[in-house]
């Protein structure tokens, strides 16, 4: 306990150097201040990855079943089977195609999908983010389309707007080949806040769906919502061994792999450059201690020449520079838990003191500061933190037990 005890009372003691206090000082801040920031900025990272997630699964499937020739049979029997698994919450029929859709002179491509409105809510978020109308508006029959509000703003679309809708696939008449087209009345407007299905999707019944494609009483699949999303591949393995063959299985993990495997890396990234700020703050603790080992260059010759072993020495230091490591890492663990926790209230009380937006709704996705604090995240940084400062403390402390206690004491 001896090295331990000393090591305390040089680091509470008054310094004779008041310089060596200041450098202490900017080390201890910088760790706290690396450390904040790498919490923080995690925190946010996960808050916009759960929001992009959450938006993206809004409208996509948790899991998607289809037939192997790209349509399904029989499906009404397969959902109810599927509907009674453990993990499943919904199940949905549908029928994707592509289209044109066109008003006077503007025209644009998008991606049709037809939905049972009455079960649509169980598999889609659509219905929760209208603009104008309801889903409940498609009606059999009554030729009627939901469209993004992206879409409805380029095609110049409102409630009640005509839209003629063209199917790729055309049909053979005495005057050749005619495409199929059908027009449609405009009866809801959804914004999801992703600019992909805003822009390029578009709702329409299901029966009308089967009609303008002709694909009989087949439906292109069904679409599975999950009670937890990060299950979705232990359910595709399970639909996978209990269904029949001529089935094929995916889920979200597969079709949006690499948007979210690019987010994973542009975190791992971010982690590595703010990191960085903690690794400063550990040079500046070798650049304490190396002075500190000058400065008591005679008190460690005494100590050596009372029976200090050299590892003795080499724990003094490395007492000292920890505790400057574990009160900065404290300090700025504390403070980015704060903040991240309160990020939601801290970034609008700032744009209203400095009455500035930092990210604009009319430029970005996602203009509030979604955090997503996780507790791993938290003790990763810290853990790093008191590591690197405890790597900082060994050559200064290895100098230390170097030291002779004749050389030291031969001009006292």
């Amino acid at each position: 306990m001896l090295p331990v005890f000393i090591g305390l009372r040089y680091t509470r003691a008054k310094r004779r150097n008041h310089f060596i206090s200041f450098i202490t000082l900017i080390a201890m801040l910088g760790i706290a201040l690396g450390v904040w920031a790498l919490i923080t900025v995690l925190s946010i990272m996960n808050g916009f990855e759960q929001e992009l997630r959450d938006r993206i699964l809004g409208v996509a499937s948790h899991v998607t079943i289809t037939g192997t020739s790209g349509s399904l049979a029989g499906w009404g029997r397969l959902g109810e089977r599927v509907a009674r698994m453990p993990d499943v919450t919904g199940v949905a029929p549908y029928v994707h195609g592509q289209g044109m859709l066109s008003k006077g002179k503007n025209v644009s491509g998008a991606i049709i999908r037809g939905v049972l409105p009455a079960v649509e809510s169980a598999v889609s978020d659509v219905g929760k983010n209208m603009e104008k109308g309801r889903v409940g508006t498609l009606e059999s029959g009554e030729y009627r389309i939901i469209v993004g509000s992206a879409l409805a703003r380029s095609l110049d679309l409102d409630i009640g707007s005509k839209v003629i809708v063209v199917a790729p696939k055309g049909q053979i008449t005495p005057a050749g080949m005619l495409p199929r087209l059908r027009r449609f009345t405009v009866s809801g407007i959804f914004k999801i806040g992703m600019y992909e299905y805003d822009s390029g999707l578009a709702l329409i019944h299901l029966n009308d769906a089967r009609k303008l494609y002709q694909t009989g009483q087949r439906v292109t699949g069904l679409r599975l919502k999950l009670d937890e999303v990060f299950d979705a591949p232990l359910v595709r393995n399970a639909l996978a061994n209990s269904l029949e063959p001529g089935f094929y299985i995916s889920d979200w993990t597969r079709k949006h792999r690499n948007f979210f495997r690019a987010l994973k890396i542009e975190k791992r990234v971010m982690f590595i450059i703010l990191f960085l700020i903690v690794a400063v703050a550990a040079f500046n603790i070798v650049s304490t201690l190396v002075m500190v080992v000058t400065d008591k260059r005679s008190d460690i010759a005494i100590l050596r020449t009372l029976g200090l072993r050299p590892l003795g020495v080499m724990g003094i230091f490395i007492v000292q520079g920890m505790i400057i490591g574990v009160i900065g890492t404290l300090l700025g663990g504390l403070t980015g838990v704060i903040t991240a926790l309160n990020i939601e209230t801290l970034v609008p009380f700032l744009e209203r003191l400095f009455d500035v937006q930092f990210f604009p709704a009319d430029v970005y996705v996602i203009s509030d500061f979604p955090a997503d604090m996780h507790w791993q995240d938290v003790f990763v940084v810290m853990l790093a933190s008191l590591s690197m400062s405890a790597v900082a403390t060994l050559y200064p402390a290895f100098r230390a037990s170097r030291t002779h206690p004749a050389e030291a004491l031969r001009y006292e």
